[in-house]
């Protein structure tokens, strides 16, 4: 998840795109390749939603 520079409804839909399109609707073995940092897949990164949220961006 990107910085969406603290506008709370830019971030409200990028979280809900991506927890909707990706992680709903893909399995846990996709591989997502970010624009920094490494490689990594579905299944490793959805823990970390829930401090995605939290954080706020």
């Amino acid at each position: 998840m990107g910085n969406t520079w603290k506008d709370p409804e830019a971030f409200a839909s990028l979280i809900r795109d991506v927890e909707e399109k990706l992680f709903g609707a893909l399995p846990d073995e996709t591989w997502v390749y970010p624009g920094h940092g490494d490689d990594t897949t579905l299944g490793n990164e959805r823990p970390h939603l829930p401090e995605w949220r939290e954080r706020g961006w």
